[in-house]
C-alpha cells in the first residue's frame, strides 16, 4: 500500500507538468492576446490607442515573447517563488485575486456538498429498501425533476419566487451594509441568511443524481447471497443494512472525491453570475474571455492539482473502506 501511494505521488509531478503545459497552450490558442481583446473593447467604446502604446504594453507584459518563454517565466515564478504572475485584466497579483474569493467559494460549494450528502443518502437508502412504495415513486419523480432542471434556471425561478413573496432580491452573499465590511459575528450571521439559496440551488441537481446512484447501488447489493444469508441468520435489519450494503453503496462517494476538491474552488459559474456571488467562477470566466493567460492558467493549474490529489485520496479511501480492493 505504501509503495503504491509513493508511486502515485511520484507520478503526480510529470502529470502536473503536462497539465500546466497543455492548459497554457490552450489558453493561447485563440487568435490575438489580451491586448487584442482590450483594444477591441476600447474600439467599441469609441476610444483609440496608438501603436506605440500597444507595443509598450506588449513589451511590459511579455506578450511579444514566444509562447515557451512566457510559459517558462510563469511556471518558474510559481515553483521558485510561489508567484502566479500579474493579472493583465485586473492589474493585480493573481494570488491576491484568488485567495480573496476562495474562502467564500469554499463556503458555498462545501455547504451544497453537505446538503447533498445529508439529503441524498437517507433518501437513496429508503427508496431502495422501500422499492416501488409511494415514497419511492415520489422521490423518484422529484429526482428526475431535479436532474432535468438546469441550476441557473432554478436560480432564476427561486429569485422570482422570493421577490414575489417578500419583495426582496436575495442576490450576493451579503446585505449592502456588510459588503466590504470587516468580518464580525453580525456579518457571519448575514452570510448564513444569504447562503441557503445558493446551497439549495447548487445542491438540487447533485442531490437528485446521488439519490439515483445510492438507490441503484443498494438495490444491487440487497439481493446478493451474503445479505440473504445474514438475514437468515437473524442479523438485525438496521445492522445488516449499515454494516454491508450501505457501506458498499457509498463507494461512488469515495471514488468521486477527486471531483469534489476542484469543485470547492471552481463553483458553478452560471449560478454565481445569476446570483451575483463573489466567488471564483465568474473570475475564471472573465479571465478566459479576456485571454488573461496568467490568471486563467493559474486557475487551471490549481484545479488540476486538486483533481490529482483528490483522485489519490479517493483511491486510498476505497482501499480502506472496501476490503475487496487491494493494491500491490
Amino acid at each position: 500500500m505504501l509503495k503504491y501511494i509513493a508511486w502515485r505521488i511520484l507520478m503526480m509531478i510529470p502529470t502536473l507538468i503536462a497539465i500546466s503545459i497543455v492548459s497554457f497552450v490552450i489558453i493561447q490558442l485563440p487568435p490575438g492576446d489580451f491586448l487584442t481583446s482590450y483594444l477591441a473593447q476600447l474600439t467599441t467604446m469609441g476610444e483609440t490607442v496608438s501603436e506605440e502604446t500597444l507595443e509598450a504594453l506588449r513589451s511590459r507584459y511579455g506578450l511579444g515573447a514566444p509562447i515557451y518563454v512566457q510559459y517558462w517565466t510563469w511556471i518558474k515564478g510559481i515553483v521558485t517563488e510561489g508567484d502566479f504572475g500579474m493579472s493583465l485584466l485586473w492589474g493585480r497579483p493573481v494570488s491576491d485575486l484568488l485567495w480573496e474569493r476562495v474562502s467564500l467559494t469554499v463556503a458555498v460549494s462545501l455547504s451544497s456538498v453537505l446538503f447533498i450528502w445529508v439529503v441524498a443518502i437517507p433518501i437513496g437508502i429508503y427508496s431502495a429498501v422501500k422499492q416501488y412504495s409511494i415514497g419511492d415513486y415520489i422521490f423518484t419523480f422529484f429526482g428526475f425533476l431535479g436532474l432535468a432542471t438546469p441550476p441557473f434556471m432554478l436560480a432564476l425561478v427561486v429569485l422570482w419566487m422570493v421577490f414575489s413573496w417578500t419583495g426582496s432580491v436575495l442576490v450576493g452573499l451579503f446585505s449592502p451594509e456588510f459588503v466590504g465590511a470587516a468580518w464580525s459575528f453580525a456579518k457571519f450571521i448575514d452570510l448564513l441568511s444569504h447562503l441557503w439559496i445558493p446551497m439549495i440551488i447548487l445542491g438540487t441537481a447533485g442531490t437528485a443524481g446521488t439519490i439515483r446512484v445510492i438507490r441503484a447501488q443498494m438495490l444491487d447489493e440487497l439481493h446478493k447471497p451474503y445479505v440473504v444469508t445474514a438475514r437468515a441468520k437473524g442479523v438485525a435489519e438496521i445492522k445488516l443494512l449499515f454494516k454491508y450494503p450501505v457501506r458498499i453503496a457509498l463507494n461512488p462517494f469515495f471514488s468521486t472525491l477527486g471531483w469534489l476538491l476542484p469543485r470547492l474552488i471552481a463553483g458553478e459559474v452560471l449560478v454565481s453570475i445569476v446570483l451575483n456571488l463573489p466567488t471564483t467562477g465568474p473570475l475564471l470566466l472573465g479571465a478566459l474571455v479576456n485571454q488573461d493567460m496568467y490568471l486563467a492558467g493559474s486557475f487551471m493549474l490549481i484545479l488540476s492539482t486538486l483533481t490529482v490529489i483528490g483522485t489519490l485520496i479517493s483511491d486510498i479511501l476505497l482501499a480502506w473502506v472496501d476490503p475487496r480492493i487491494r493494491y500491490s
